[in-house]
């Protein structure tokens, strides 16, 4: 005989409220981080175009060593691996950091992309009128290049949110973290991550929503 699946949430909706938690806590970090590594991205990002050969050469490698290399790995080594060095991080400071920083990788190419993008006349007649490098990007160059680089830094504050379940390695309670809880009392594994995944659906898709209304705001200004 075929056994038929059949999908019981109700085992699984007294731990609501852990899910709701989980969800917030996701948010949370994720906003901390994008906000951390949009920072640090544009300063990677710029840096990147600078005329001078040993700094943009530092920015390129860094960039090319995170986006290398696994966000997981770089967690271990930020959690699991500087106290050996004697610097011990709380889980939730190291999963903030290793996000942020893997983050700014990402932005930082799409900074120096979304620079590189506004044509070469305008530096040309920021020069004629007499600005400085730094008043030339701070006034000219990246108010344009911003607008060139919105989908694609929505799209990293997307993937950010998805990548933040890398968390629960640290034994952070964010939701997929929540989500092992909850199975391994209940033990309704199928139930409780399809839970998980409709949850990072809604997150996204507001998300993403709330980024295209910027985006489109943006492009009106």
């Amino acid at each position: 005989m075929r056994a038929e699946m059949m999908l019981d949430f109700s085992s699984i909706v007294p731990y609501w409220h852990m899910f709701v938690t989980g969800a917030v806590f996701t948010v949370k970090a994720s906003i901390l981080a994008v906000t951390l590594g949009s920072i640090m991205g544009i300063l990677i990002g710029a840096l990147r175009v600078v005329p001078v050969k040993p700094i943009k050469g530092l920015a390129a490698a860094y960039i090319y060593v995170i986006r290398g290399t696994p966000l997981l790995i770089q967690l271990f080594l930020i959690y699991f691996g500087l106290p050996s060095l004697g610097i011990n991080l709380p889980a939730f400071t190291a999963g903030i950091i290793g996000l942020s920083i893997n983050s700014a990788g990402y932005v930082g190419e799409i900074v120096r992309g979304g620079i590189e993008a506004v044509p070469k006349g305008q530096w040309e007649a920021a020069k004629v009128l007499g600005l400085s490098y730094l008043g030339t990007m701070r006034h000219i160059i990246l108010p344009q290049a911003i607008r060139n680089m919105l989908p694609a830094l929505g799209n990293e504050f997307v993937t950010l949110i998805k990548e933040s379940s890398l968390l629960s390695t640290l034994a952070i309670a964010e939701l997929t973290m929540v989500g092992q809880q909850v199975r391994s009392v209940t033990y309704a594994s199928f139930e409780t991550f399809i839970m998980v995944g409709l949850i990072y659906l809604c997150l996204t898709s507001f998300t993403s929503i709330a980024l295209q209304l910027i985006e489109k705001r943006w492009q009106v200004h």
